[in-house]
């Protein structure tokens, strides 16, 4: 009895380690085409995407224009992506990004219903995102936290999933495809 208690609770402590083991960014240094922000986010990008509830019930769908330009301010990279978001059920939303490449690979990111800084890195193809956004919902605006990544495929086309979640506990995602024009 004692043994098999043993590996029951040795089982239990491997799927609570395993399920903490998420992706790395520097599990994608090797990967091209090499995501260069900068390079990809300028100009004009289109976007479309679904919202999907943990059940993976679509809740929303959207698309998005997005007019990208960098500058040197200070030295640093920074750049300004303006979204105009078109929803399903007709609203619409908008918001600005300010990016600055804080060191090679890393970023902070702001925007008006970011919850303080985006921190953001980048390695080979890949992007990671990790920020709070202030999303309204039936008149209540919720502190909802994004894991969100992206992967460049081509010059033109980069993939988008977001894990969305408040105290821990996921509420659905976010799946996009950019095309840059």
């Amino acid at each position: 009895m004692r043994y098999i208690l043993n590996s029951i609770a040795l089982l239990c402590i491997g799927l609570i380690l395993s399920a903490c083991a998420g992706q790395k960014i520097s599990q994608y240094a090797n990967e091209k085409p090499t995501l260069d922000l900068s390079e990809y986010f300028s100009g004009t990008i289109d976007a479309y995407g679904i919202f999907t509830d943990r059940s993976g019930e679509v809740k929303k769908r959207f698309t998005v224009l997005i007019q990208a330009n960098w500058s040197m301010v200070d030295g640093k990279k920074t750049g300004i992506l303006d979204e105009s978001f078109e929803y399903s059920d007709g609203t619409k939303q908008k918001r600005i990004w300010r990016l600055t490449e804080v060191s090679p690979g890393k970023y902070l990111g702001r925007a008006d219903d970011v919850v303080g800084d985006a921190q953001g890195e980048a390695a080979g193809n890949a992007l990671n995102w990790a920020y709070t956004l202030a999303l309204p919902v039936d008149g209540t605006v919720y502190n909802v936290q994004f894991d969100d990544w992206m992967y460049l495929v081509n010059s033109k086309v980069m993939l988008n999933k977001a894990k969305m979640s408040k105290f821990g506990i996921e509420l659905g995602e976010v799946t996009l495809s950019f095309y840059k024009r």
